[in-house]
This record gives structure tokens, C-alpha cells and sequence, in this order.
């Protein structure tokens, strides 16, 4: 087997070491970090955990550590963890790739790193451990960032009478002239999520949502449908006025209080929370100017 093979198979700590540039570089390591998690793209893979292991190494500067024994001025062995288990939990995933991407993201937001290795593997799935491995660096631009300013959000729930209402254009052209990041959520057509605790039945409920928000932006092109937090934080920072459509969000979502509660005012709230909303609003259908919104 040549050396760039037994490279690939080794710990991450050989791959840094036979990329180290003339700069010499601390390393600190994290070997077989073990979590049960839920993740995975496949429907076998919903509703149940899998174990998933992290081989991590972090390249830093040499740092004053060593003569004043003192945590403050390293980078210590629990950020590490920390990034993984913040990552882990923050929400569902469907791919390795994306969370290693988001481990080495939130680490390169540490001040000490200057390359990051994060290797995860599945030990669950088939006879073999399957799994990917990244290099990243500091000044690679990558999005996910603990350091990151989300704008602040606004939450608007539209109800059935307002959906329907005359008004609805009006109210939508006051919207955009706030100028605040704002995204809208809707009724479900009979206002009742909860009758059933079949997955296909909630499917169905969360798809009526989807279809209403489909036919608003056929409506008014203005409103634009999102169905994953990725386009959602996207809508957020570019000042786009999101219709969410709940499917996708809800489903990868790890909130077992979510599953069994469908409501849309509910949904409405849920998404709030998540995205640390800064005004979670009702529309008044029965109100002609900005005075129609009441604070929940």
C-alpha cells in the first residue's frame, strides 16, 4: 500500500501531518467521539438514532498555554466537543458532508485554528464504516459560523380570513415597505393539525400548508416559497419576504413535541422559537393599515 493510500486510511493527524507547510503548527486531537444521533437521507434512517464517530484534529499557532497553564489560552479539548454535540443537536441533517462542514465551521470561529480535519463515520449502517473527511481553513468563507449575525426576524401569521381577504395585496405592499425581515406562515385549510397521529395523514396536512403557500406566490410573486432553513436564512439576510412551506423543516426537525402537535398556529409559533424571532405577529384581518398586527 504506497503512502498516499495509508494517508487516506490513517488518522487525520498523519493527513495533517504530511500537509504540514514550513509553518509549524500545534495539534489538538479528538479520536473516536461516539454519539447516538439521528441523520441520514434514507427513510430507514427517520425516527431512529445511529452511532456516528469523530476523528477531529485542529491545527493551531503555538500559544502561551504551555508556560502559564491556564485553559483561557488554548484552545481546549472540550471546544472540540462542544462544536460537535452544538452541531449534532441544533437540528436534523440528512449528510455527513453538512455536518462536517458546520463542526469545522463553528471550530475555524475559535481564534486559535488555522486548519481544521473532522472525519465522521457511521458505524451502523452495512458491514462497513462509511464516511467522509474534510480539510478546512481559516479564510475559506465557510457558512456556517458561530460568530454569524442573523438579522432580526419577523414571524407573520396569516389566517384564513386574511388569506382570503380583499385586503391581502394592500397588507402584503405594507409588509415590504417595513423592510424587516419578515417571513409569512399560513393556515391549514380546516385550522385542525391534530386529528391524527399517522405519518402519511401528517404528511398530507403539512403538504395542504405547502400548496397554500404555492398558490400565494402564484398570487403575488413578491412572496417566495422556502422549505429548508438553508433558504430560509438565505430569505433572512437578503431581504426576501419567505412564505414557508413546513414539510421539510418540520420532518428533519428533532423536536418530538413537534410531531404530535400540527396546528398551524402552533407550526407558526414552533418556527418562531427556532429562528429566534424577535416579533411573532397575527394578522387582524379586519384592520386597513399596519395597526392590523397584535403581538402574541
Amino acid at each position: 500500500m504506497n503512502s498516499e493510500v495509508k494517508q487516506a486510511f490513517a488518522h487525520p493527524d498523519m493527513r495533517s501531518i504530511a500537509t504540514a507547510s514550513d509553518d509549524m503548527l500545534d495539534r489538538i486531537s479528538v479520536r473516536n467521539h461516539v454519539i447516538d444521533v439521528e441523520i441520514g437521507a434514507f427513510q430507514a434512517e427517520r425516527g431512529v438514532t445511529q452511532r456516528i464517530s469523530f476523528d477531529v484534529v485542529v491545527e493551531v499557532k503555538a500559544s502561551s498555554g504551555a508556560e502559564t497553564d491556564d485553559v483561557d489560552d488554548i484552545l481546549s479539548y472540550d471546544r472540540v466537543t462542544e462544536a460537535i454535540e452544538t452541531e449534532v443537536h441544533s437540528k436534523r441533517l440528512n449528510l455527513l458532508e453538512t455536518l462536517a462542514e458546520r463542526v469545522a465551521g463553528r471550530l475555524l470561529c475559535e481564534p486559535q485554528p488555522v486548519r481544521v480535519f473532522v472525519r465522521i463515520e457511521k458505524l451502523d449502517r452495512g458491514t462497513s464504516d462509511l464516511g467522509v473527511e474534510i480539510v478546512r481553513s481559516r479564510g475559506d468563507g465557510l457558512s456556517v459560523s458561530s460568530d454569524d449575525q442573523s438579522p432580526a426576524v419577523t414571524i407573520i401569521h396569516l389566517d384564513q380570513q386574511a388569506l382570503s381577504s380583499e385586503m391581502l395585496e394592500n397588507w402584503l405592499d405594507q409588509i415590504v415597505a417595513l423592510k424587516d425581515s419578515v417571513i409569512l406562515t399560513l393556515p391549514n385549510r380546516d385550522q385542525d393539525l391534530s386529528s391524527s397521529n399517522s405519518v402519511a395523514r401528517r404528511r398530507i396536512e403539512l403538504l395542504a400548508i405547502q400548496q397554500i403557500a404555492w398558490q400565494l406566490s402564484e398570487r403575488d410573486e413578491r412572496c417566495v416559497v422556502v422549505d429548508s432553513w438553508t433558504e430560509l436564512d438565505w430569505g433572512l439576510k437578503n431581504g426576501q419576504l419567505s412564505v414557508w412551506a413546513p414539510s421539510k423543516t418540520v420532518f428533519d426537525s428533532p423536536d418530538e413535541a413537534i410531531s404530535v402537535e400540527y396546528r398551524a398556529e402552533v407550526l407558526s409559533k414552533w418556527l418562531a422559537d427556532q429562528l429566534g424571532a424577535e416579533k411573532h405577529l397575527t394578522l387582524d384581518a379586519t384592520c386597513p393599515d399596519l395597526s392590523w398586527v397584535s403581538a402574541e
